[in-house]
């Protein structure tokens, strides 16, 4: 007799002996169909517990056969587009048989690339993929056809701080012809629209703290978001957001479009025939198309300080706006603060490239082998906020100057009274440059006037990337790219 039946025969003695302990108390005594009925009913007991527990043990069973058939599914998927890229059958695959297989699919890339791609992979470095390391990297995702498993492969995705993205993603041939690639602008462009209007008062704080200087400085972030409030009331504090969205749409497109026209450009003029962009180039083509787009849609920027900075019912519109703007100051005035501008795109565009590459390597170094498979999303995130954070930081007294000269003539502060006043400036406005911004800022406030702002600023990057991830991967995925 096992262990299992000794155990439940006692159990079932002592039920039986309670039971009868119970009936005693009811009657003194105890008859032979009082104890046959007690007995029954623990008979019927046992086998109401024994049917319960052979349905659970079933169900069990069923779920572990429907696992395992999945996973066979799964696995078998798996194989099938590991031999469609092992084209010679030596059960691995290498650089050139990624290149043609992804040339097959109307995705064409250099074979510096199909090695990135490779090394991503190949985890014991002997310059092929076996079936045990592409199952482990694929294991992470839902991809089984091949298409989807060469979109996974090189997935990107666009994450918009409020700030300009210097470098667009790279888009394949095969991504443009079937609308991929505008569906991933868009998507950029809702996460974009949502992420700035979530942090717009942060936003309006720092235009104001720079284009005021110490005057709204020097009472803090929540003196001035009760300023503003009194002022205006509550939506006030989403003043300039409307033309912050509006204007995303525009310079994304001219950026992607000019981006892939550079991209052509630059790899002419370093003779690189193999059709790899390498990092630099795509620096270089990716600055230029910061720069194309930043000139074409720049008045939009003007109108968005001048509507962040207007006092309650100075303008009705952005229209309205633009056009007291040209008719009191001329056109002019749609290019103040261009130069600076223009001088900081290049230095935050290497910065922030830089260091995001060098966050996600020590990342890669500290960690082991099985790390290169895929970057997790919050390493990307913090690398990208951080990146950004610190090229925003180097090139920040540039984006102070140019403000200023944006919001010239237009509003002072007076904490006096606590309320946004109009004034006029002394001198020619003409006469106020680059230079003579930068000179007066020294002067007045020293090292510190030309980091006004920088806190309101650098509290919204977390925020501002988690929203904008979140929403572009929600709407890759309502687009049906995701």
């Amino acid at each position: 007799m096992s262990d299992d039946l000794i155990k439940n025969c006692n159990t079932g003695i002592k039920k039986t002996s309670n039971n009868i302990e119970a009936e005693k108390k009811q009657d003194t005594i105890i008859t032979i169909q009082t104890l046959k009925n007690v007995l029954k009913n623990e008979h019927d007991d046992a086998n109401n517990l024994n049917t319960e527990k052979s349905n659970e043990s079933k169900d069990i069973a069923d779920k572990s056969e429907k696992f395992l058939e999945f996973l066979k599914s799964q696995e078998t998927q798996l194989k099938l587009a590991f031999k469609q890229m092992d084209r010679n059958h030596d059960n691995k695959i290498d650089s050139k048989e990624i290149q043609e297989t992804m040339a097959d699919l109307g995705i064409i890339i250099g074979i510096k690339e199909a090695e990135q791609l490779l090394s991503r992979v190949d985890l014991d470095h002997n310059l092929a993929i076996d079936y045990d390391e592409w199952k482990t990297f694929l294991l992470q995702s839902s991809a089984r056809s091949l298409q989807d498993i060469i979109k996974y492969w090189r997935k990107s995705c666009a994450i918009d701080i409020g700030e300009n993205m210097t470098i667009p993603d790279d888009f394949s041939v095969q991504e443009k012809m079937t609308g991929i690639a505008w569906k991933t602008l868009v998507a950029g462009g809702v996460a974009g629209c949502v992420s700035r209007t979530t942090t717009a008062p942060l936003d309006r704080i720092k235009v104001t703290m720079q284009a005021h200087g110490a005057k709204v400085a020097n009472l803090g972030i929540i003196n001035t978001i009760k300023s503003m409030i009194s002022e205006g009331g509550v939506s006030s504090l989403w003043r300039g957001n409307g033309v912050s969205c509006f204007k995303i749409g525009p310079e994304s497109a001219i950026k992607f479009l000019s981006y892939e026209v550079y991209k052509k450009f630059v790899c002419r003029i370093t003779n690189n025939t193999t059709g790899d962009v390498t990092l630099m180039e795509r620096f270089y083509a990716g600055a230029l198309a910061g720069a194309t787009s930043q000139n074409l849609i720049f008045p939009m920027e003007v109108l968005k300080t001048r509507m962040t900075l207007r006092k309650s019912g100075q303008y009705s519109s952005i229209y309205d706006c633009a056009k007291n703007v040209y008719r009191t100051e001329g056109f002019q005035v749609f290019f103040r603060g261009y130069v600076p501008n223009l001088l900081g795109i290049l230095p935050y565009a290497g910065i922030d490239l830089a260091l995001f590459e060098t966050f996600k390597n020590i990342y890669l170094k500290s960690n082991n082998e099985t790390s290169q498979l895929q970057i997790p999303v919050y390493v990307s995130l913090l690398s990208g906020a951080t990146s950004s954070v610190c090229g925003q930081f180097a090139t920040y007294p540039l984006a102070l100057v140019r403000t200023k000269l944006q919001a010239i003539p237009m509003v002072s502060y007076q904490s006096t009274v606590n309320q946004f006043e109009s004034f006029a400036i002394q001198s020619d406005s003409q006469k106020i440059t680059m230079v003579s911004v930068f000179r007066s800022i020294k002067k007045q406030e020293g090292f510190f006037g030309f980091y006004r702002g920088i806190g309101p600023n650098t509290l919204k990057v977390i925020p501002a990337v988690s929203i904008s991830y979140a929403v572009f991967d929600q709407t890759r995925h309502l687009l049906g790219i995701g």
